[in-house]
This record gives C-alpha cells, sequence and structure tokens, in this order.
C-alpha cells in the first residue's frame, strides 16, 4: 500500500461539540487535520481544537453560519489556505424544529430556518467543496476523497411534531445518492451516516422519553448512542476503508431502524 505524503484533511461542519466533536476526535485519531466550522469560536470549540491538537493534528477554527450561503467560499477558501486541499467534508452542522407540535400548526419561519441550515446550506456548500475536489488533480498516493452526509433516524422515521426537521433529514438521503452518482467517475465516494439517539445537548429535552425508548427495547442495544459511535464510523469512511462503497446509509443506532414482526 501507498504512504500518504501528507495528513489528510477534514472539514467538519458544527465542529465544535456533540456529534461534531466526537467526528472530530476521532478523524483526528485517524491521522487527519481539521478545518472545524461552527457558528461561533467559544470556549468549546478551542477545547474540541485542543484535544484534536492533542492527538496530533492541524487545527483551523472558522466561524461560519452553514446558512448563509456567501459566507461559504470564505470557508472553504480558509480551509483550503490553510492546508492546501480538502480531502473529507462532514456535513455535520444542523438544527431542530423551533416549536415542537401539531404539524397542522408548523411555522413558516421554524421550516425556512430548519431548511435553510440542513438542506439548502448543506446542499450548496457540498457542491462548493464538490467543484474544487473534481478541479484538483489527484496522484497515487493521495489520501481516498470523501463527502460524509450526517443525516438522522428520521430520515426514514416519521415524527409529525417536528415535520420540518424530518423532511430536511430524508431529503439529504436523497442529496447524498445524487452527489454519489456524480462524482463517483472522479473516485469522491458519498455516504450517509444516520445517528439514532444520541447523547447530545439537542436531545437532553426529550431524555426521559428515549430512556423509556431504552427500557422498553425500541433500542435493541439498550443503550444510548454517543458521539464517539458517530465518530468512529465517520473516520472508518473518511479513511475508504470500504472502497468499494457510496451512496449507501450507515445506520449507528443500536437497531433502532430494524423493523420486528
Amino acid at each position: 500500500m501507498a504512504t500518504l505524503e501528507r495528513r489528510p484533511v477534514a472539514l467538519v461542519t458544527g465542529g465544535r461539540r456533540g456529534l461534531g466533536r466526537g467526528i472530530a476526535l476521532a478523524l483526528a485519531q485517524a491521522g487527519f487535520d481539521l478545518a472545524l466550522a461552527d457558528l461561533e469560536l467559544d470556549d468549546a470549540a478551542r477545547a474540541t481544537a485542543s484535544e484534536a491538537a492533542a492527538q496530533g493534528a492541524r487545527v483551523e477554527l472558522v466561524a461560519c453560519d452553514v446558512a448563509d450561503l456567501g459566507g461559504h467560499e470564505r470557508l472553504v477558501g480558509e480551509a483550503w489556505r490553510a492546508f492546501g486541499t480538502i480531502d473529507c467534508l462532514v456535513n455535520n452542522a444542523g438544527v431542530t424544529s423551533k416549536i415542537r407540535g401539531d404539524i397542522l400548526d408548523a411555522s413558516v419561519r421554524s421550516f425556512d430556518h430548519v431548511m435553510g441550515v440542513n438542506l439548502r446550506g448543506t446542499f450548496f456548500l457540498t457542491q462548493l467543496v464538490a467543484r474544487r475536489m473534481v478541479a484538483d488533480p489527484r496522484g497515487e498516493g493521495d489520501a481516498p476523497r470523501s463527502i460524509v452526509v450526517i443525516s438522522s433516524a428520521n430520515a426514514f422515521g416519521a415524527a409529525p411534531e417536528r415535520a420540518d426537521y424530518v423532511l430536511s433529514k430524508t431529503a439529504l438521503s436523497m442529496m447524498t445518492r445524487l452527489f454519489a452518482l456524480r462524482l463517483a467517475p472522479h473516485a469522491i465516494a458519498v455516504h450517509e451516516v444516520r445517528p439514532g439517539v444520541m447523547r447530545t445537548d439537542m436531545t437532553a429535552p426529550a431524555a426521559a422519553k428515549y430512556d423509556r425508548w431504552i427500557g422498553e427495547g425500541r433500542i435493541p442495544q439498550r443503550r444510548w448512542g454517543t458521539p464517539e459511535d458517530v465518530g468512529r464510523t465517520v473516520a472508518a469512511l473518511a479513511t475508504g476503508a470500504l472502497p468499494f462503497t457510496t451512496g449507501d446509509a450507515f445506520h449507528v443506532d443500536g437497531g433502532l431502524h430494524i423493523h420486528e414482526l
């Protein structure tokens, strides 16, 4: 096997905490340098960067709102200037519904906000990075290239009280397949990762509900998922451990997606 001449580079959106932190640290451990993008570069962002650096990664922190399409060029440009390329884009940034409730009362404001980050922003950032990747010639011994899309168990599981969120994650599944077809001739793999019930700040308000699910066996492995679970999966995909795979969805949900009769 050819030896890589440099460390591969990953751009991770929403990288300062939660799933993004788990992904960043797993990629650092797998030998990646990192451009970590998030809304704010606070103590959490600096802590994640410090932990990744302790594992040998060079880290560039970039403040960016994925929903702001006008900021994408700056984000990608800063990552490219820092490292010379991007080998893996991890689309992790995402938001949930502002207000949960009856689908008949779903608001335009929440719908537009969720779609703006989860789908519209993610789509056009992926498009921009994909263009750069296609224009960047690669040689033997270079790192494999990939785009990883973090969706959700809600890509297949309906939740009418969070219609906007569910629709955005379902659309990401198709987006993954579309980019996979377009980029396959350029040896750029595109993968979807579907986290299930993860113990993060986002799920904290519904912790009692998910504890009940675990107790009832609705999650067959009977535990919460962790950012580390997602991070290990992303790292395996980003390092090219599954080289003849693209456009598929990888469930990280302890068996939640299995339909039992």
